[in-house]
């Protein structure tokens, strides 16, 4: 089910991508709940509820299986560290900067994990810390 779903809240209108996403977060396991919130995030109309929907993620990702979500933690700490830069934490930014790099050895060398990297450098380079790691 979740799978599914998530693939169709990316192809619809936003109102029913938001209806999908917040199902999923209510009822889905803790990965359809963390991927559900995650997404939520980049579907808010303010870098406030962004925020509150990216620290969601994170914590449902820091209690579930470490197995069910070993490749999320990179994307999870990048969203974290770009809302709170724009924010204006930047301590914070870099904070989730720092945890992002430290988890990209999760991350396959595939489409997904260089689109990951790239967005680690980008937020380096944002927050003016461009000797990246990853």
């Amino acid at each position: 089910m979740s799978r599914e779903e998530l693939a169709r809240a990316m192809t619809v209108e936003p109102a029913e991508a938001r209806r999908i996403l917040l199902r999923l977060w209510e009822e889905g396991s803790a990965v359809d709940r963390c991927a559900a919130a995650h997404f939520l995030a980049d579907r808010q109309d303010s870098p406030e509820e962004e925020l509150l929907w990216d620290l969601r993620a994170l914590e449902v990702a820091a209690a579930a299986d470490p197995a069910e979500v070993r490749g999320f933690f990179p994307s999870l700490h990048l969203n974290l560290g770009d809302v709170y830069r724009r924010l204006g934490d930047v301590p914070r930014a870099r904070e989730h900067l720092a945890a992002a790099r430290a988890e990209i050895g999760t991350l396959e060398d595939d489409g997904y994990g260089r689109m990951i990297r790239g967005g680690i450098a980008r937020l380096a380079e944002r927050l003016g810390m461009t000797d990246t790691n990853g």
